[in-house]
């Protein structure tokens, strides 16, 4: 296994890291990835983490966010072929159609390194994805996982026969390996002010 500021626990291939920030944030009102939940821009956040455990990370944007960044991070420019998430997610897999990929959403602001290298740890590269899933939900979270080449090929497959943009559908029919967080708060997902008022105070009493 190569070494890359950490050791990297992949075990076929590379594994890229991917920054979900090209959503509109329609009910946050304001962009989810300039949120500052630790002191700089929850994309950049995430972005700083995924570098130091995967072989490369990139953020996936909208093509008018471009100018927003600078030359120093990689970007991943939506392709606008899919709906959803998939846009991004499938944006990315044809960027490197031979790379798994470690998907992030951006509002998941207690996300960790700890919780991100147990999904490392425990990848199944045999599996369509390996996904978190919490104890209460028992449901595959799909913003937070590793999706392997073949299981992205497959979702390209199931969008165009069952006409559905919805990663959680696809994944329920799949064979994935199921990861449950040592805690179970790292799947938050912050979409409205109220949440992100509460996480903000959950993060100073910490």
């Amino acid at each position: 296994m190569r070494k890359n500021r950490e050791e990297k626990v992949t075990s076929t291939g590379k594994l890229y890291g991917l920054v979900l920030a090209g959503g509109l944030s329609t009910r946050m009102k304001t962009d989810k990835g300039l949120i500052a939940y630790h002191g700089v821009p929850q994309r950049t956040y995430l972005y700083k983490l995924l570098k130091e455990v995967c072989d490369e990370a990139y953020i996936s944007i909208r093509k008018e966010q471009e100018n927003e960044f600078t030359s120093e991070e990689k970007l991943i420019i939506d392709e606008d072929v899919y709906k959803g998430p998939f846009n991004g997610i499938l944006s990315a897999h044809h960027f490197d159609k031979n790379s798994a990929w470690l998907i992030i959403a951006c509002d998941l602001p207690l996300i960790n390194k700890r919780a991100i290298k147990q999904l490392i740890v425990e990848r199944d590269v045999n599996s369509i994805a390996t996904v978190f899933t919490t104890s209460t939900k028992e449901m595959p979270e799909p913003l937070c996982a590793i999706w392997e080449a073949e299981g992205l090929k497959q979702a390209e497959v199931f969008i165009a026969a069952q006409k559905s943009f919805a990663p959680i559908k696809f994944l329920r029919n799949s064979n994935v390996k199921i990861v449950k967080p040592l805690q179970d708060d790292v799947l938050l997902n912050v979409n409205e002010e109220k949440q992100r008022i509460e996480v903000v105070k959950k993060l100073k009493n910490k």
